[in-house]
């Protein structure tokens, strides 16, 4: 079966660069090489999706109120817009989770799009079997947005070169690189995108 490919970028939101309410470090580096990325699944006509936390006020998920983090991504704060530098084509489609006070909803699969349709619902309506992963942070949402799709069975390429993690224990995206391989994750860079299209034979 032929491969349909989609990108998705997760969570390359303010709050979670350098300055923001929960920075990863160097968050904002993998900007220019997920713009590059988006350039060629523009050109080729290939969808992309961009999720984004859209917390309410007053969430579990919050250290205020029972939870491990720090306020962050707050619907319609400039916390929880997207990277200023993200060149986003305009037909990206914006996916949006974290909304119920009672979740966590770390997986882009836990997102819908601006009328509530599922991000899974998304991909098989567009027959998507092949999912190009990049974002924030490594060990969390990048993770778990990984580890769902390889449940549901997609292809999944973990952008190498596009994502870096929390790492509140210095090995955490490490661990998760290597769990999200173990599931069936290929990693790949940009560089290596090129090549990989040139060599894929038909039907692949």
């Amino acid at each position: 079966m032929e491969e349909k490919k989609a990108l998705l970028i997760v969570d390359v939101q303010n709050d979670f660069c350098p300055g923001g309410a929960l920075a990863v470090p160097e968050g904002d580096k993998i900007v220019p090489i997920l713009n590059k990325y988006m350039m060629i699944f523009s050109k080729k006509k290939w969808p992309i999706f961009a999720s984004r936390d859209w917390h309410p006020k007053e969430s579990k998920h919050f250290k205020k109120f029972g939870g491990p983090w720090p306020e962050h991504c707050i619907q319609n704060t400039k916390g929880a817009g997207l990277h200023p530098d993200l060149r986003l084509p305009k037909e990206t489609i914006l996916l949006s989770k974290g909304m119920d006070p009672d979740k966590d909803s770390y997986s882009a699969f836990q997102a819908v799009d601006a009328k509530g349709t599922g991000f899974f619902e998304l991909l098989k309506s567009s027959g998507i079997n092949g999912l190009f992963v990049g974002g924030l942070a490594t060990d969390y949402c990048v993770k778990s947005s990984v580890l769902d799709a390889l449940k549901h069975v997609f292809k999944v390429k973990l952008l190498m070169d596009a994502i870096r993690g929390v790492n509140i224990n210095p090995e955490d995206s490490e661990q998760a690189i290597e769990e999200m391989v173990r599931g069936g994750a290929e990693k790949m860079t940009l560089q290596e995108l090129s090549q990989y299209e040139k060599n894929r034979k038909p039907g692949r």
